[in-house]
């Protein structure tokens, strides 16, 4: 039976209302705060009803509004129906205001205030079916704007959770449009910095010269069209966290700047003589193989060690099993309601290809073509066409029925040989324009680039 909490310093008052509620809930009682109080840490009704007329305390401040916002602190979820006198009215408003549900004038009327009672139940149910589900999204597909069942992804999750309460640095591997800085963004978001800024800044996008002053910031006439002082991001991002994405672009000479943060949580700005105190978590990310650029001095090796003390790496989207099928539902829901489109779903065919298709470009990649596809059907039916994917299913068949795969190479090997062929065969069609290549399929060009030196393949140098 649900319970009921009735706080109430009218004796008579109280045993009506028990009375007259003790056939549909199960009623806790107390006559002043401090009572009320200690019901409620033990009990956690979901409904209170609180006399606001309680006798006020010693300094004369209001016990019934002290209660109330003591009530609230500890549970804002809990639906609190202040009873008051009429000459009262201006103490209810404001209890309104604190959170509390709704007020109830003085004298009770038993049939209005079930009626009350009902519709506030009714609210605390839906509203805890809401967060039972939201955790359950949470625990089970979602974790902080990040869709995934597989496993790959569930052990992310797990190692957010354990990382995110501590400052270590991370460092974040993985593919371009794995999502690296979804990642960043869920660890800062379940640490003790949450209410603090999150910065990103992608290394690799803004050229050396310009990312040191965006950086570190610089004082007034540091260089030519420093008018005034700038802070940089490190500054910005003080008491939360800054993401240094692309990392492994990062010239050696800001990398030595970064290695002295990391080491003193002190930077000077561009021009600049004071040393400036910063309290910011770093987390950084890469879609190169550091190791390698360490091997070709292109990266320290002492800074390295510092920013990998922890290293999350992300799975490519071809790896995650059924995450591809509900990632693509994710997408359409979303891009349906953006653009007030009505679609009932996908084909049987394109379920299928959404499973088969490598994706090279990732998430990204996948949401990118959604978009697209909600954006060109008129059928109310997701197909292949929409997506752009009939014609790399028929190279994906071409290729996978051919002689070059052998019958005892695994499915990452092959997944690996489907897409290094693809690329080449599309790259190939357009004649070695990059540009062509990466809208069919479907991704950056800057991706499409990585996926070329990823694996090496051959285009002619007037093509880029």
């Amino acid at each position: 039976m649900k319970q009921l909490l009735i706080v109430e310093n009218d004796a008579d008052i109280q045993n009506q209302m028990k009375w007259g509620l003790s056939k549909g809930y199960t009623i806790l009682q107390a006559l002043n705060r401090d009572e009320a109080l200690q019901i409620f840490h033990k009990r956690r009704p979901a409904v209170v009803t609180l006399d606001l007329g309680l006798p006020p305390d010693e300094n004369g401040s209001s016990e019934g509004l002290a209660c109330l916002n003591e009530i609230l602190t500890t549970a804002p979820e809990t639906k609190v129906i202040i009873i008051t006198g009429n000459n009262d009215r201006k103490n209810a408003l404001k209890a309104i205001k604190m959170g509390a549900y709704d007020y109830y004038l003085k004298p009770v009327d038993m049939g209005e205030l079930k009626v009350i009672l009902q519709r506030a139940y009714h609210l605390a149910a839906i509203e805890s079916e809401n967060n039972k589900l939201h955790r359950i999204l949470d625990n089970e597909i979602g974790f902080s704007g990040m869709i995934g069942q597989s496993v790959l992804m569930q052990k992310i999750f797990e190692t957010i959770r354990q990382v995110a309460s501590t400052d270590i640095t991370v460092l974040i591997t993985g593919e371009s449009g794995t999502g690296k800085e979804l990642v960043a963004k869920a660890i800062h978001d379940k640490s003790l910095r949450s209410s603090g800024p999150f910065i990103p800044i992608n290394c690799g996008a803004i050229p050396e010269t310009l990312l040191e002053s965006e950086l570190f910031g610089y004082e007034k006439g540091a260089f030519t069209n420093a008018y005034g002082l700038q802070k940089g991001k490190f500054e910005y991002a003080d008491k939360g966290t800054l993401f240094l994405d692309e990392i492994g672009e990062m010239s050696t000479n800001l990398q030595a700047k970064l290695l002295r943060f990391l080491q003193e949580k002190k930077i000077q700005r561009l021009g600049g003589r004071k040393d400036i105190e910063i309290d910011t978590r770093v987390i950084a990310a890469t879609n190169i193989d550091l190791s390698a650029a360490m091997q070709e001095h292109k990266f320290r090796e002492d800074l390295f060690f510092r920013i990998s003390v922890i290293t999350i790496d992300v799975p490519p989207l071809r790896e995650r099993g059924s995450d591809a099928k509900l990632l693509a539902n994710t997408f359409l829901e979303r891009y349906k309601v953006m653009f007030k489109k009505k679609i009932n779903g996908f084909s049987r065919s394109a379920i299928q290809e959404i499973e088969q298709y490598p994706w090279p470009g990732n998430v990204r990649e996948l949401e990118n073509k959604l978009q697209k596809a909600v954006i060109t059907s008129e059928t109310g039916i997701i197909e292949p066409s929409h997506m752009g994917l009939g014609e790399h299913s028929i190279e994906i068949d071409r290729v996978g029925n051919s002689e070059k795969l052998d019958k005892g190479i695994t499915l990452k090997a092959a997944r690996k040989r489907l897409e290094m062929d693809l690329i080449s065969n599309v790259v190939e069609r357009h004649n070695g324009n990059i540009k062509r290549a990466s809208e069919e399929l479907g991704i950056s060009r800057p991706t499409l680039y990585d996926l070329i030196n990823k694996y090496k393949l051959f285009v002619k140098d007037d093509a880029k």
